[in-house]
């Protein structure tokens, strides 16, 4: 998932337990002195309207998790189990034949059939319709009959391997064996649509209608909050406690610590940078850390300025950050110093896989920038979102880069994440980033062809504008694989390629660090997304 304000882009998620020792008192976020099953939670403003095919970033993601259900389902013990499916069945890992459980009906009372799914891929697989998890669609048979690429129109608006057999059969034909199939279904980009989407997508988008355990109360409020109430009608509704859900939206992460502190709001899986030394104090027995599957980067935009192009200038500036710095003096140890494009709870991880280039070595950093010719006046430009608390550092990283090459190095902030991103979608931000990946679905893979593969460029993650046909190959010959381990050596192989190149740099590993207000008992958190169904109220 795509890089959000915290650590939010990532793959095998880590569950987190978060439980209290106390109940009652001024936790209640309605000020009421009752718990009235409402838990307020920290999010930030959404990047686009709340469709499942065009969120791909935590803030928005939170929201469609909670509205949707998909067709399988990451449980609380990190495995991925069925949810909508009654059964998924394959004898080769390219044909995949999914039946539907009954009584699943959308937020409108549509009834939720094959057809929902097949609708709702073909919409999100489509080029016109320019959906920011396109890419995820790729591995159905007919994708790229949807893609012929810029500038051209597709002849069809139907997936030629993706076919409602019948109200609860779906079956789903692909370019090539994937056994990371049935994993990447747990996604919110393969939730199901209703017919009211297609007659306009916009509007539903401020106001969508879900086939999940909770529905809209209201369209959304930008900048302000999002307002979700228990839908009565799903078919495990006896098992939600929460009565409703309101996403504060937050454009500073200190305002909503405050908050949390103050018991004006119920949950925030991210504490900031100026929480940190206090929160386990602030917050007794409602904190949490652990390790979390995301992983910090700082881009380039290499296809769009040719002045980030050569591989020794960005490993150059990769071998002046210290990155155990950041970790331990900027974040207090709730970051790990990356040594990966793999997070380390992801099997595929080899600790030490990017070696000298992730290591601090101001000389050699040195020599490489100057061998690479360096960058235009010797000036380096760092982007980051503001509403993130990322200018510590980002701020700390400027300075250790500045100083171990001898170059200007300016920090840019931009206001919300949704601003730095559009700009990076548009091709008009021409400096370095702030980046974040928070998995998908659990697979090593998930942490490669989102963010770096060619066909991520048009639709997906890749504000690199990164291209190497070896990768591309590689990830193909991983997908098709015969075992899972054969398929992690060809992943490793495609790491490898990237470790040389560095399209990005990697920083940190994430760690998730969070609280909650003592109205909530218990509550556990997989992939970054609230199991809503677990949590227990005071």
């Amino acid at each position: 998932m795509r890089g959000a304000k915290s650590a939010k882009w990532v793959a095998i998620s880590t569950v987190v337990v978060l439980g209290a020792t106390a109940c009652g008192g001024g936790g209640d976020s309605s000020g009421s002195g009752k718990n009235d099953g409402i838990v307020a939670m920290q999010i930030g403003e959404p990047q686009n309207g709340l469709v499942p095919s065009n969120t791909y970033e935590t803030e928005g993601g939170q929201v469609i998790h909670a509205l949707f259900t998909g067709l399988t389902k990451l449980d609380e013990n990190s495995k991925v189990v069925d949810d909508m499916a009654a059964s998924i069945e394959t004898k080769d890992s390219k044909v995949w034949t999914i039946k539907l459980k009954s009584g699943y009906t959308f937020h409108n009372g549509e009834k939720v059939t094959a057809q929902s799914y097949v609708d709702a891929w073909n919409y999100g697989a489509n080029q016109t319709n320019a959906q920011q998890t396109n890419p995820l669609f790729n591995h159905i048979q007919g994708w790229a009959d949807l893609n012929p690429g810029e500038g051209k129109k597709p002849a069809t608006d139907k997936m030629s391997g993706l076919k409602a057999v019948d109200e609860n059969t779906l079956q789903i034909t692909l370019t090539g064996p994937f056994s990371a199939f049935r994993a990447q279904l747990s996604f919110s980009a393969f939730s199901p649509l209703p017919q009211a989407f297609f007659k306009d997508p916009k509007a539903f988008g401020e106001n969508p209608i879900g086939n999940g355990p909770y529905q809209m109360d209201g369209a959304v409020k930008h900048n302000e909050s999002i307002t979700l109430k228990k839908y009565d009608k799903y078919p495990d509704a006896s098992k939600y406690a929460v009565k409703g859900i309101n996403f504060k939206i937050y454009s500073n992460q200190d305002t909503a610590y405050k908050d949390l502190v103050a018991g004006n709001l119920d949950l925030d899986i991210t504490i900031p940078n100026s929480g940190l030394p206090t929160y386990k104090k602030d917050l007794p027995g409602r904190t949490i850390d652990e390790a979390d599957s995301g992983v910090g980067y700082i881009g380039f935009p290499l296809k769009y300025n040719k002045a980030f192009q050569n591989k020794d200038l960005r490993k150059a500036i990769s071998m002046s950050i210290d990155r155990k710095a950041i970790a331990d003096k900027i974040f207090l140890g709730a970051r790990m110093p990356a040594d990966d494009f793999i997070s380390p709870i992801i099997d595929g991880y080899r600790q030490g896989a990017c070696g000298d280039a992730c290591t601090l070595n101001p000389t050699k950093a040195k020599e490489l920038y100057k061998a690479s010719g360096g960058l235009p006046g010797n000036t380096l430009e760092l982007g980051y979102n503001a509403d993130g608390d990322h200018k510590a550092w980002i701020t700390a990283v400027a300075n250790q880069i500045q100083q171990n090459l001898g170059i200007k190095v300016t920090p840019k902030p931009f206001e919300q994440f949704q601003t730095i991103l559009n700009d990076l979608d548009a091709k008009k931000y021409q400096g370095a980033f702030r980046m974040a990946w928070n998995m998908d679905y659990p697979d090593a893979e998930n942490y490669l062809r989102p963010i770096f593969s060619t066909d991520a460029i048009a639709n997906g993650s890749n504000y690199a504008g990164y291209s190497n046909p070896t990768f591309d190959k590689l990830l193909v010959e991983g997908d098709q694989a015969a075992t899972p381990a054969e398929a992690i050596k060809k992943y490793q192989a495609a790491d490898d390629i990237i470790l040389d190149e560095m399209p990005y740099i990697p920083v940190y590993f994430y760690k998730m660090n969070g609280g909650f207000s003592d109205k909530i008992k218990s509550v556990k958190v997989v992939g970054h997304n609230v199991l809503w169904d677990t949590v227990k109220l005071s």
